[in-house]
């Protein structure tokens, strides 16, 4: 079950979470089709939360060097490689962690319009409720992006804006197996390490139960009162 804001603004929800995991090529080219058309008034805003099949992305500042090995190994490991145009540096998204799209009109917030940097703190600020109601203290830290405790990365977060229109988003680590970060300096920071819900707590959740909380987190921080759940259109 999931919840929002009631009588907050309306969005279009969309679950894909479970086996055989959503393509990552379809997926981007479908945001990018809904953020045009949320910007165009001619579609509701949206939030979308799946579980990827095993794909690494590079933000569109990303450092080549944040690929430890060639692409073919990486495809031929099981995994896509895509560049992309959103911000940040390499990270890797798959089965056992939540990747979270919100395709939302900055200039409809009612706080403050056309606020990016309030769009990523409020973003951050939903992992850390999620990583709160588990009853883990998670935060911010400075000049590293993302979501950490301690040392170690929980979630990542890149975003981009076209027509004051958000897509792309984070990333929060649920089960993942997390050997696959290691073919990948995450985020481009050397030193850190990677860790999931089911790290800290000795057991996971369900990722179903993450993605219902994570629905609740963004309706709260963002206003946003999602309606019934649907299946995402994606031409596969």
């Amino acid at each position: 079950m999931t919840a929002g804001v009631p009588g907050g603004r309306p969005a279009d929800l969309y679950i894909g979470i479970g086996e055989p995991g959503v393509p990552y090529g379809p997926m981007w080219a479908w945001q990018v089709a809904r953020a045009r058309a949320v910007a165009a008034r001619e579609a509701p805003e949206a939030i979308v939360l799946v579980e990827h099949a095993p794909v690494y992305t590079l933000g569109r500042a990303s450092d080549p060097a944040s690929l430890l090995r060639d692409e073919a190994s990486y495809v031929a490991s099981g995994a896509e490689v895509h560049w992309i145009d959103r911000g940040g540096d390499a990270t890797w998204h798959g089965p056992g962690q939540v990747t979270g799209y919100p395709i939302l009109d900055l200039t409809r917030d009612p706080v403050r319009p056309r606020d990016i940097h309030r769009h990523v703190w409020n973003l951050e600020a939903c992992m850390i409720d999620v990583a709160a109601s588990y009853g883990i203290e998670a935060g911010r830290a400075a000049g590293r992006p993302g979501i950490w405790v301690g040392d170690a990365k929980l979630a990542a977060i890149g975003i981009k804006v076209t027509r004051w229109v958000t897509f792309h988003g984070f990333g929060l680590n649920v089960s993942p197996d997390l050997s696959w970060f290691e073919g990948i300096v995450p985020c481009g920071l050397h030193g850190f390490g990677v860790t999931s819900l089911g790290m800290l707590l000795g057991s996971a959740p369900p990722i179903r139960e993450v993605s219902d909380r994570l629905v609740a987190a963004l309706g709260t921080r963002f206003g946003i009162d999602p309606g019934p759940e649907m299946v995402i259109p994606l031409s596969r």
